[in-house]
């Protein structure tokens, strides 16, 4: 516990807030873009040892709450289809599509299974030749490598019972896309560690001097995002807009060049549908040419089905940070997460969840009453 406990030091983190009080003159917004570092704020407190003039803004960082609606509806088609094996991460079953989750199929007699590692789903077409395995690949360059690996030993074991639905994201197109955004309020950056521990930081000095914005990479421990947060609003406070590495224990400039290069044999880059934020160019993976025969999109033939986003979900307008989880008329009410309307209530990282669990909407209740 050495390497965790050292790094939410109580102490540690008072005397960091104290210094970020001290040197923060103005409002500023800054954006953590990973769901992993929301729930860490929220269930340290972290932004209530903060100013009340620096606000926090849940970007978009959730793999499972950036996967389109008609993604889903993809996965649940295939998934319900006689002879099919569905393999996903646990936190992919409970995700609404248009009228049901995956959850739902497993109880209508499909075959869908909770894996550990996308090589345990090429594990199963090894054991079931007879029977289609489908592994449901999301997420953003972190998760992208262990997926690349998959489908790279299906092909080279000629493996034709096992594909792979593909809906990987890309963090700097994104990051571009909100600062281009014409309702954007973000002034910084807390970049997500374990995307630039695969693919570096060389990506980022450009869209920061291109936005004019800090960019700061850091971890998910309480001490790694104040301190991030510290050096960020350092920077907002004398004018600078470069990219500091608060993470070096372990991203680094290049990051893992090896695993760089598979993804760069086993996908290409495409333009790719974020939920509740539409299309942003050239801001996802799908499956190479060269490795076509092992994607489900294509094997399954369901390229053709497109959705509507439910009307009373504000999901799309809290993964843009343009509002608060507490700020939707259905949070906590028609949405929680035994009823879900979105992926953001569902998802371990979301921030609806996040808010939903550590007692923020007690805490606006007791405000409420107060009144």
């Amino acid at each position: 516990m050495k390497y965790l406990t050292e790094f939410r030091d109580g102490e540690i983190a008072q005397r960091i807030a104290t210094e970020i009080r001290q040197v923060t003159t103005q409002p500023w917004a800054i954006m953590e873009v990973c769901g992993g570092q929301t729930h860490s704020i929220m269930r340290n407190g972290i932004d209530q040892l903060l100013p009340p003039e620096i606000e926090l803004i849940h970007g978009p960082g959730c793999p499972v709450c950036v996967t389109p609606l008609e993604v889903i509806d993809k996965a649940l088609a295939i998934a319900a289809t006689p002879g099919v094996i569905f393999c996903s991460f646990g936190d992919m079953l409970r995700v609404p599509g248009s009228d049901r989750d995956l959850f739902r199929v497993k109880s209508e007699g499909g075959d869908v299974r909770v894996v550990y590692s996308p090589l345990d789903a090429v594990s199963l077409a090894r054991q079931h030749p007879n029977r289609q395995v489908v592994f449901f690949g999301i997420g953003f360059e972190t998760t992208a490598p262990a997926n690349a690996m998959a489908v790279h030993v299906a092909k080279r074991e000629k493996l034709r019972n096992f594909s792979m639905l593909v809906s990987h994201v890309l963090v700097p197109p994104a990051i571009d896309a909100i600062m281009r955004s014409p309702v954007n309020r973000v002034q910084a950056f807390l970049a997500a560690g374990h995307v630039c521990s695969v693919m570096g930081f060389w990506q980022y000095p450009m869209l920061a001097s291109t936005h004019q914005v800090p960019i700061v990479i850091t971890g998910f421990e309480p001490l790694d995002v104040l301190e991030g947060i510290r050096r960020t609003i350092a920077q907002l406070e004398r004018g600078q807009h470069t990219v500091e590495n608060a993470y070096a224990r372990v991203v680094t400039f290049d990051g893992n060049r090896p695993a760089q290069e598979l993804l760069e044999q086993v996908f290409t880059v495409s333009d790719r549908a974020w939920r509740g934020i539409g299309i942003i160019p050239n801001s996802g993976w799908r499956l190479s040419e060269a490795y076509r025969d092992h994607d489900a999109e294509y094997r399954f033939d369901v390229t053709g089905i497109h959705t509507q986003e439910s009307a009373l979900c504000r999901s799309g307008d809290v993964l843009q940070g343009t509002i608060k989880p507490t700020s939707c008329s259905a949070f906590g009410a028609q949405c929680t997460p035994r009823t879900p309307l979105g992926a953001t209530m569902v998802s371990s990282e979301g921030a609806c969840a996040a808010y939903f669990n550590y007692g923020r909407t007690v805490q606006l209740q007791r405000a409420g009453s107060a009144r």
